[in-house]
């Protein structure tokens, strides 16, 4: 990966190429693929519910037809390949996340992963399902609508926090698979 400056790490600018793009996205799937894992493993020891996107297959596919926010998503109709739409929009967005991540991080953070920008931008991406996701699915700003709202918030900060540290994670494994080629 090229840089702007070599000779001093603090004025190091990423350059834009199209192999960013393609690491980004790498990074983006591991980490949601870290944050999935993460949580299939606490649903299993704590013995709650598993992941799962199919109702947010559902929102998405109710779109065409104009209708972005339900009373229930639960019980809005069911849409074929909900499942499937909900699962590739969860690593989609994953990907897009990890995109914006490492467009506005200064420097060649692919290059070099720190910890606290990832996590932190992990943390503040749960602003997403609180703000936008659930009131649209029926749950009310930040699950206030659900049986126990502390808990549906927990559950998303905590998911979002593993995601964060997947950012990290998948970028330290990107880097070391990109230099073990070069």
């Amino acid at each position: 990966m090229k840089t702007a400056s070599s000779n001093d790490d603090a004025n190091e600018v990423m350059s834009i190429e199209p192999g960013h793009f393609l690491v980004a996205a790498l990074v983006g799937i591991g980490a949601t693929l870290f944050m999935d894992l993460s949580a299939m493993l606490l649903a299993r020891v704590a013995r709650g519910p598993a992941p799962s996107y199919c109702l947010v297959g559902r929102w998405i596919c109710h779109m065409p037809e104009g209708t972005f926010k339900h009373e229930s998503i639960a019980a809005a109709a069911p849409k074929r390949s909900e499942c499937m739409v909900g699962w590739v929009a969860h690593y989609v967005v994953g990907v897009a996340y990890a995109l914006t991540l490492v467009a506005v991080l200064p420097g060649n953070w692919l290059a070099r992963p720190t910890l606290l920008p990832a996590l932190l931008f992990g943390i503040a991406t749960v602003v997403v399902p609180l703000l936008v996701m659930q009131p649209s699915f029926g749950l009310g700003i930040a699950g206030s609508r659900t049986p126990n709202p502390s808990q549906t918030r927990r559950r998303s900060l905590m998911a979002h926090t593993l995601f964060g540290l997947g950012l990290y994670l998948a970028a330290i494994g990107v880097s070391y698979a990109l230099r073990i080629r070069a």
